[in-house]
């Protein structure tokens, strides 16, 4: 069998191969014999129909059953001869069969990049404490109170820092309706009617809502604030944006007091110490699941900086398309609408694109340590973990595993397993330094 393999750029390269006649004709003999052993053909006895019968009645089945088998036996041997970690041999084009017996065709093969590995040993790691503090604590309780608050009209006075200002607003840049300027929708800034405001610096767009200060119910005001660069909509960053507001009510929340009543509505009947001791523990949780994505990230981080390598164009269309349509699912589970996303369109490719680039690089460089250290998912590990997500969702394991294997899931599963236990061991070996402060908050998609 002669096989030649031309690399290409963008993890491709294209097998061409030629199957010598004697070959083809001695895969086409085994697979006739089978045929003919095998074959129940009226008026003959099982093994006894003539060849020629055999050949004429499964002449197609014959000739598709000896393509596969070339097909396959080429693959084999270009993996063992050229030493290829191929991601997908594609599908064979141009199969012909030629005068003197012998068969020729070629596939494109999507090829996993070369990586020169980083030292993935020793990576320096930060990690915060994962104590919490009585003023953590403190503030959480303060949040779920107001989960039950009251409001109250303000009437005898002014706004102040902590109210609720409740208003109609437009927006215009540069003189023009905001959208009218942008030439695309831009959702809340755009206008609102009765729209709940906290007089509060977080809230809304910096230096807003300190305009409001001192305003009363009928007010009618213009504030002008920039838009800063971290806002999602880049066409706006730096732009002066002018509101003009009608503040047409003003309300104070009327907190309940912190006692066994409030803990009892919020946990179904414990006290306010078991109120504590749960949001205690519920916050120490999150605190280390935050710890934990955050020492992963600087692991993404440092790699990602660390190497860098050609990346197969058809999974990064792929896995950009995979975090576009997520980061759109979330814009419209926050209550952006069709017409907002549509406006958004390529900043969301944009950053779908970057966030791809990253995840694809991060897991080649992970499978490739797992790979250096004889990091393996066995069968046991694999149907555990499946049994225990089964059981999560209560059902049938066995239902549940033979669904996945219908719908080909099985061998990502793994990869996924294979990829959190490249990162455990590279995190056993990390130089770990304790910090303070708070871990910082990711908005990468998980790995």
């Amino acid at each position: 069998m002669n096989i030649t393999v031309d690399k290409q750029p963008n993890c491709t390269a294209t097998l061409r191969v030629e199957v010598p006649s004697d070959a083809v004709s001695s895969e086409r003999e085994k697979i006739l014999k089978a045929y003919s052993s095998q074959a129940k053909i009226q008026g003959f006895r099982p093994g006894k129909a003539p060849r020629k019968v055999i050949e004429t009645r499964y002449k197609d089945s014959i000739s598709d059953e000896l393509q596969e088998r070339l097909v396959r036996k080429a693959f084999d041997e270009a993996l063992k001869k050229e030493a290829l970690k191929v991601l997908n041999f594609g599908n064979p084009a141009d199969f012909s069969q030629n005068p003197d017996g012998s068969v020729s065709f070629n596939s494109t093969l999507t090829l996993a990049p070369e990586i020169e590995l980083p030292e993935y040993k020793g990576v320096a790691v930060k990690e915060p404490s994962a104590e919490v503090s009585q003023e953590e604590i403190d503030k959480n309780l303060e949040s779920l109170r107001e989960r039950f608050a009251e409001y109250e009209d303000i009437e005898d006075r002014a706004a102040e820092n902590g109210d609720l200002a409740v208003l109609d607003y437009t927006s215009t840049l540069d003189g023009k309706p905001l959208e009218e300027a942008v030439g695309k929708p831009v959702g809340y800034l755009a206008s609102r009617e009765g729209f709940w405001m906290k007089i509060d610096e977080q809230s809304f767009l910096p230096g807003f809502t300190a305009q409001l200060v001192g305003a009363r119910p009928g007010d009618e005001k213009e504030i002008t604030v920039t838009v800063p660069d971290d806002f999602p909509v880049a066409d706006l960053h730096g732009k002066e944006l002018v509101f003009s507001v009608s503040v047409k009510e003003l309300k104070q929340a009327k907190l309940p007091d912190l006692d066994d009543e409030l803990a009892a509505k919020l946990t179904g009947g414990k006290n306010l110490d078991e109120l504590k001791q749960l949001v205690s523990q519920q916050m120490t949780i999150e605190k280390r699941r935050k710890i934990d994505d955050y020492k992963v990230n600087q692991i993404v981080e440092h790699f990602n900086s660390q190497v860098d390598f050609e990346l197969p164009e058809e999974l990064l269309r792929h896995e950009t398309q995979s975090q576009a349509d997520t980061l759109v699912r979330r814009g419209a589970e926050s209550g952006m609408s069709e017409d907002e996303l549509a406006a958004q369109q390529a900043e969301i490719f944009a950053t779908a694109g970057i966030q791809a680039r990253t995840n694809l690089k991060t897991n080649f460089i992970l499978q490739e340590i797992a790979n250096a250290e004889n990091i393996v998912v066995s069968d046991q590990e694999l149907v555990q973990h499946l049994a225990t997500i089964a059981n999560q969702r209560k059902e049938n394991p066995k239902k549940f595993i033979k669904q996945l294997q219908k719908e080909g899931r099985i061998s990502g599963i793994r990869n996924s397993m294979l990829i959190g236990k490249a990162i455990d061991f590279v995190l056993e070996h990390a130089t770990i330094e304790e910090v303070s402060g708070e871990p910082e908050e990711s908005d990468s998609t998980d790995q």
